[in-house]
């Protein structure tokens, strides 16, 4: 059995102790999620927005939209993904990316997925990543960070 840093543990406990302070829905739970129908929203790019051009900000903005439902998917591979916002029951899911204030290679990158769940409450789930890890992965980046997010889905 392979042991834990204690900081590691620690943080992994304050991590679930925030959750359950926020009170994390009971429908937040695999059975619901798996057969679940999501709407990808507009998503965004905050921080500093002028570390690239508005070429590439279109560019990414497509592919957090995309790949954001794709990794839903894959997690989930009886969910829906829709683009009719007058859906039923519908989760609706807002990807962004908090942009670091300078292009430098251990900048941090968070990447956040919003789940607005019909009967009100949000959940929110961040995860940030060094810019240089983002960069390794080229064109599947967006795909690397949301599916990185989707695997802490329950």
């Amino acid at each position: 059995m392979t042991k834990l840093p204690l900081s590691l543990v620690a943080a992994a406990t304050l991590a679930l102790s925030a959750s359950a302070q926020q009170g994390v829905p009971s429908s937040w739970n695999a059975q619901r999620l798996s057969a679940a129908t999501y709407l990808i929203l507009d998503p965004e790019i905050q921080g500093n927005p002028n570390l690239i051009t508005g070429e590439q900000r279109a560019g990414v903005l497509r592919a957090m939209r995309k790949d954001s439902g794709d990794a839903i998917k894959r997690r989930y591979p009886k969910a829906t993904i829709t683009t009719d916002a007058s859906a039923p029951n519908v989760i609706r899911v807002s990807p962004a990316l908090v942009a670091p204030s300078a292009l430098l290679p251990w900048s941090k990158l968070t990447a956040r997925l919003t789940f607005a769940l019909p009967e009100g409450p949000k959940v929110v789930m961040n995860e940030q990543h060094t810019l240089l890890t983002v960069w390794q992965h080229q064109a599947d980046a967006a795909n690397f960070v949301f599916d990185r997010l989707a695997q802490k889905l329950p």
